[in-house]
């Protein structure tokens, strides 16, 4: 059919609003703080088939490959799938799940007496029973450790809540007022979007309506085929890797060659070491959604965010490697790692094919989990992200001190300590930009985020150190790398703990402190303005020697400018000293 451009875009972006209003019903309605601060969810809108048009909310990591997600749910349930339906899926072998603690619920959506969409909610449940609190299970080796399974299940039956499967997922949760009432928030959300997308549906008319949800994917198929385009034919290769797979030290590396010919791309991972004994292991759909995330971020943010935009590019990820385990590897750090990895391998390769518009790379996540019990005798699951790392720079900006991490491109949020202090036993000491962090550059790299916390009773304590030790957020053109983070435990009864970068450990009353992973720094640092280093130092993000020794700038008598003359003077001996490329 002919369709209306000026239509076609409102229909688009109708649907991303509906998205984002489902978004926004959940962090007014959901009862963690996990969803309602942090956002650690994502709404998403497909067609009949199952093909995304719409991820406007959340987090990238979540929605690039719930198309799978979706197709695993009709495959399953042919000609059985019926209005007031409401289904919940989450394995990542089986129901196209990035990880097993990311629960999908999808609402059928039905218009002009047909099914015409999906409205889909996945969320990082509080705990879904398994070895450790919130299904970090660093231990272990197989993913039936790692907590309950879900295969695609329908969870509402033609409007009729099933009380028998809700009260066996409220059984295997450590948190099950919290799991009660977050899964009705994401119903919720749903519920609204299933309104919204069967009013645009019956607006458009029933011969109509498929026309236009197939023009936006087509629509973001020719954007996506003129941003390859514009790059340079050729094979662009890039990695990274990580130095543990939770038993033993030993390094692991995702390697991709992007293959990029006219307007197709073809990302292959051939090459990857094998899947490992632990948990950091990527399923596929983690996979599909981490490589669709670093081309979007990459090449154009206003790439439309639907499953069309995907079309030329063909993912390569051989069976039995750490992008495409074979079952039953464990894998629920997934969506962290080894998800950045797979995105600075990416940005790698593209960094080499595209240098003006480079990407440094971010500090990796060191957030434990932790588990346990109030004063009152309730259960609590808490995420300390107050730690949280710094992002790359790149051309334009300086990198954010602190952000909820690569994988959610800014899109998850870091917790208010207040409320975190109401709701859990902790007392915060301090949460400031960490000083030194970034690393140095004409745009320097986030600091990574410096916290300190008192927990008043025992706890569970499951480690997830990935920026531990090791940096992680590369620079770019000059730029130089962020540091790693650092972590350390004091319990009440004066021991002291070096904390690895995994495990699971009993913990008494503590005193935990966390300075996040630096972003890597983009451009000689030496090009930076005097007048920026000078407010870097007085805000405590650069110190005073890191000013003279990276940057070349010497500050007046005062410390609040810096003394011109001085400073190109020592600019001048560290070029001579260590010529720029």
């Amino acid at each position: 059919m002919s369709l209306d451009p000026v239509t076609l875009t409102l229909v688009q972006n109708r649907l991303d609003h509906i998205a984002q209003q489902m978004g926004w019903v959940m962090l007014r309605t959901a009862r963690s703080p996990l969803f309602s601060q942090g956002h650690d969810f994502s709404c998403f809108i497909t067609d009949s088939e199952g093909w995304i048009l719409s991820q406007a909310d959340g987090l990238p990591i979540h929605t690039g490959g719930g198309g799978l997600a979706a197709r695993a749910l009709i495959a399953a349930f042919p000609g059985r799938i019926n209005p007031g339906d409401v289904f919940l899926l989450n394995d990542p072998y089986v129901a196209g799940g990035n990880h097993l603690p990311d629960w999908v619920i999808l609402r059928p959506v039905f218009a002009h007496d047909r099914l015409v969409a999906f409205c889909c909610n996945r969320g990082h449940q509080s705990d879904i029973g398994g070895g450790a609190p919130g299904g970090y299970n660093s231990a272990a080796t197989e993913i039936f450790q790692e907590g309950l399974r879900l295969p695609p299940v329908k969870l509402v039956d033609r409007g009729v809540l099933r009380d028998d499967l809700w009260n066996l997922l409220l059984l295997n949760s450590r948190a099950p007022n919290l799991m009660d009432g977050d899964l009705r928030a994401m119903m919720g959300s749903t519920r609204i979007g299933m309104e919204e997308v069967a009013k645009l549906a019956a607006e458009l008319g029933a011969n109509a309506y498929a026309g236009y949800f197939a023009g936006i994917l087509d629509l973001g198929e020719r954007h996506m085929r003129a941003e390859i385009a514009a790059l340079p034919d050729g094979i662009w290769r890039g990695e990274d890797g990580t130095d543990t797979d939770c038993f033993e030290d030993r390094p692991y590396r995702m390697r991709v060659a992007l293959h990029v010919s006219g307007e197709t791309m073809t990302v292959d991972f051939t090459g990857t070491d094998p899947q490992m004994k632990g948990f950091k292991n990527s399923s596929i759909a983690n996979t599909w959604s981490a490589v669709y995330m670093a081309l979007i971020a990459y090449l154009n943010p206003n790439l439309p965010a639907n499953e069309g935009t995907y079309r030329p590019v063909t993912i390569v990820a051989p069976e039995g490697t750490l992008v495409n385990p074979r079952p039953p590897a464990p894998m629920t750090m997934n969506t962290i790692a080894p998800a950045t990895e797979i995105i600075h391998a990416i940005w790698t390769a593209l960094n080499a094919a595209d240098p003006a518009r480079s990407a440094a790379g971010w500090g990796k996540n060191s957030a434990p989990t932790m588990s346990g019990r109030q004063p009152d005798g309730a259960p609590f699951v808490m995420y300390h992200w107050s730690g949280a790392a710094g992002t790359g720079a790149i051309e334009g900006r300086d990198g954010f001190n602190g952000t909820g991490g690569l994988v959610g491109l800014g899109a998850l949020y870091l917790p208010d300590v207040e409320l975190y202090e109401q709701g859990y036993p902790v007392h915060f000491l301090r949460q400031a930009f960490r000083c030194d962090g970034g690393g140095a550059g004409y745009r320097r790299g986030g600091t990574g985020l410096d916290y300190a916390a008192d927990v008043a009773v025992p706890s569970v304590l499951s480690l997830r150190g990935e920026g531990l030790r090791t940096p992680s957020g590369f620079g770019v053109g000059g730029g130089g790398t962020g540091r790693a983070a650092v972590m350390s435990i004091r319990f009440d009864d004066g021991r002291a703990l070096d904390p690895p970068k995994y495990g699971v450990i009993p913990a008494t009353p503590m005193r935990i402190a966390l300075a996040g992973a630096g972003g890597g720094g983009w451009g000689d640092p030496l090009d930076r303005e005097p007048e920026r280093v000078v407010r870097d130092v007085r805000d405590g993000t650069v110190s005073a020697d890191a000013a003279f020794r990276d940057y070349g700038v010497v500050l007046a008598a005062d410390g609040r400018a810096a003394d011109l003359a001085a400073t190109a003077a020592r600019r001048r001996a560290l070029r001579s000293a260590s010529p720029r490329v």
